[in-house]
């Protein structure tokens, strides 16, 4: 794959947060994993450039189920910046996220870095300060959620914002392979499951994360804020919506999405 498909594929996602108005899928620019996150690094890049702070990473594909739709064996991962980061309870603004989805998520912050090239479950305990809960609003810029891997990957693995559980908790505390998840959406029940559908344990994700980002020369470092990846189902959000997600053993998280002012 050319330097010059890279670029375009990067423009084109970067064309579709500037105008609000999703665009055509990428793979028609790359077609493998390594082709995807090259044009996440020049998305990454360009938004370091522009100020952004890097403030951890988000896991996608940890659903087994997930994966075999897409034809993949491995999670994905894509950038989480500081501005991505909305207070418990806090409204996304409309518009903000396109094409926006929720769903319940383990929230891990490092206190330690992780830069072995292969880690132990041991050393991602150490190194993890504490867990909270999460609602991650995943969105695509790719029009009609039309996506591969290549897609996804590009498109920062279909980051949008997310927000946090204000409650720290230790992992001694909680266990987090069978720490039940119910997700409501204005009061109604709309997702449910537990730690055990993300890769069989959250951990196990976060292993595999630091393993990858080591090898690739961009390890977690301490104060990293890591999304495990999704307990459940994802959700749709339109404007209007208010989710709260409640993780046995965590505590409960709440966002909401704003309307259009009149």
């Amino acid at each position: 794959m050319t330097t010059t498909d890279i670029d375009a594929a990067a423009e084109r996602i970067l064309g579709a947060y500037a105008s609000g108005t999703p665009c055509a899928p990428v793979r028609d620019l790359i077609t493998t994993a390594d082709d995807a996150y090259a044009v996440q690094d020049r998305v990454t890049e360009r938004w370091l450039g522009e100020g952004r702070r890097l403030a951890g990473r988000k896991i996608g594909l940890t659903s087994r189920a997930v994966q075999a739709q897409i034809g993949v064996d491995s999670p994905d991962f894509g950038m989480l910046f500081a501005d991505m980061a909305v207070p418990d309870g806090e409204e996304i603004p409309a518009g903000a996220v396109l094409q926006s989805r929720a769903e319940a998520e383990v929230a891990l912050v490092l206190e330690h870095d992780l830069t072995h090239e292969r880690h132990t479950a041991a050393d991602v305990i150490r190194a993890t300060a504490f867990a909270l809960p999460a609602i991650e609003v995943v969105g695509s810029r790719v029009r009609d959620w039309d996506i591969t891997l290549a897609d996804t990957v590009a498109d920062n693995a279909s980051s949008g914002m997310y927000a946090l559980g204000n409650r720290p908790v230790l992992l001694k505390d909680v266990d987090l392979r069978l720490c039940g998840m119910v997700m409501e959406r204005r009061g109604e029940q709309v997702s449910t499951g537990n730690g055990a559908a993300c890769l069989g344990h959250p951990l196990n994700a976060a292993l595999w994360l630091a393993d990858t980002l080591a090898r690739v020369g961009r390890p977690l470092r301490a104060g990293d804020t890591v999304l495990t990846g999704a307990l459940g189902p994802v959700v749709p959000a339109v404007q209007g919506d208010v989710f709260e997600a409640r993780i046995d053993g965590l505590g409960d998280v709440r966002v909401a999405f704003g309307k259009e002012e009149a």
